[in-house]
């Protein structure tokens, strides 16, 4: 009888690292994605490069517009229009379209009015802050990715024994 709880008790002493390995599997296993691993199918095609097509416009720019205008003044702050109609010469559309990977990540449209070639109104859809605003904030986001970068369980366990 002796021989037999023996024997239990180094069978269960064995299970012991094998609980403990697939214990640790699973919460490691929760840090990260399978995609961080593992290539995206779409990435294994023919590379297609980010475009960007059209008039960039911030917010800034349309600030800077002012009904009575005239049509040089508003091509100084706006730039040239994208679209020009001969049969609506008092109306030009700054039409902007980002693709990445060939799928339009953004897409905006804005368009001027003028009445006897002065500025009468504007509109389109909204826009982005300032240049500088967006590398403010997009600086602002990077900071903040690289503080958060190592939370998971393994940075964890290195807070618990004392590495850095």
């Amino acid at each position: 009888m002796s021989a037999r709880r023996s024997f239990r008790k180094l069978d269960s002493l064995r299970l012991v690292p094998v609980i403990l390995s697939i214990a640790v599997s699973m919460l490691t296993a929760g840090c990260s994605t399978m995609s961080e691993y593992v290539p995206n199918l779409r990435s294994l095609g023919v590379y297609k490069l980010d475009i960007n097509q059209g008039n960039y416009i911030t917010q800034d720019q349309v600030d800077k517009l002012k009904q009575g205008m005239t049509k040089q003044q508003v091509r100084t702050v706006l730039g040239t229009p994208l679209v020009t109609s001969a049969f609506r010469e008092n109306r030009w559309d700054y039409v902007y379209e980002f693709r990445r990977q060939g799928v339009t990540q953004e897409h905006r449209t804005f368009a001027v009015f003028f009445a006897e070639d002065k500025l009468a109104r504007w509109e389109g859809d909204e826009l982005p802050t300032s240049a500088v605003e967006l590398n403010r904030s997009a600086t602002e986001k990077s900071l903040k990715a690289e503080s958060h970068q190592e939370s998971g369980f393994m940075s964890w366990i290195r807070g618990v024994f004392g590495g850095k």
